[in-house]
């Protein structure tokens, strides 16, 4: 991507509470109007950023870090990504507690997910039950249990589980398990858990002033936790307290070395276990905070 071309690029981005720090400069004052110049931002799910990005329809996205090894042709823009270090509380695998890990048959995968279900498969070799078959669903943890043994939520919908585990278990008196998968994968690997980085399509010299404006725009917004707390606790049924610490201790959005060395375990376990295709990683250049 050069800087040569005069329209304006396309991002796609996701309109979940953790990559909001990342998207502050894109809607407020003062660098909103200029940034409306030179980015159409897009919102939509997780899922689908690297599908728009490998259609061609957007330049940059938030993708999921697995689509980098299905998408021939994308970069990672150096400097942001979302990723957890210990726990994440918004990537869940939730059991009923009398069917160990090993035994289950079928778990529902939330289709907004598609790196998470990948470290799902992942761990699930580790765990002695690598063949077990994934039934995509949309979020809805009742409705996933009634088809499966399992369930795999991710986002603003596993805050919400999270959340309502005692009026759930109140409700229904059915005991479950939940896992928290950054945990689980730290555990299990040392590593930290990737989710997503800014990836950008098509070859040429980087423009490094894309990279600047997404570095900004991230710091900015870590600069400015209490508003995003006070805007995302009216949009969600959540504390302030509880957003506060998901965007300041859960999420890491720096792409330092530790999240480069966590990519670069990830593909490799990926491949050896045939979650993913061979992928040659090229890990982005850092930029300091």
């Amino acid at each position: 991507m050069n800087s040569t071309s005069h329209r304006r690029l396309r991002v796609a981005a996701i309109r979940f509470l953790n990559p909001a720090p990342l998207m502050w400069d894109f809607e407020h004052p003062p660098l909103d109007t200029g940034l409306a110049e030179r980015y159409d931002v897009q919102w939509m799910l997780p899922s689908e950023c690297a599908d728009h990005l490998a259609s061609g329809s957007a330049d940059i996205g938030l993708v999921p870090i697995a689509s980098l090894a299905t998408t021939p042709g994308l970069r990672i823009l150096p400097g942001c990504t979302i990723a957890s270090k210990q726990r994440v509380r918004s990537l869940l695998l939730v059991r009923r507690a009398n069917q160990p890990l090993a035994a289950l048959q079928s778990i529902a995968a939330d289709t907004a997910s598609r790196t998470t279900l990948a470290y799902t498969r992942i761990m699930f070799h580790k765990w002695g039950n690598p063949e077990v078959p994934y039934v995509p669903m949309a979020a809805d943890l009742d409705v996933m249990l009634d088809r499966a043994d399992a369930a795999i939520l991710i986002g603003d919908p596993a805050l919400m589980a999270l959340e309502e585990r005692a009026n759930r278990f109140e409700r229904t008196g059915e005991e479950l398990v939940y896992y928290d998968l950054a945990e689980e994968w730290r555990k299990l690997t040392g590593l930290p858990f990737v989710s997503a980085v800014w990836g950008i399509a098509g070859g040429g010299p980087l423009d490094q002033r894309i990279s600047q404006d997404f570095i900004r725009s991230r710091d900015h917004g870590l600069e400015n936790i209490d508003a995003l707390v006070a805007q995302w606790s009216r949009q969600m049924p959540l504390s302030e307290e509880t957003i506060r610490a998901y965007l300041t201790t859960n999420i890491h959005y720096v792409l330092d070395e530790e999240c480069v060395e966590g990519m670069r375990g990830f593909f490799r376990i990926a491949s050896e276990t045939g979650v993913l295709p061979p992928y040659e990683f090229k890990p982005p250049e850092l930029v300091a905070k």
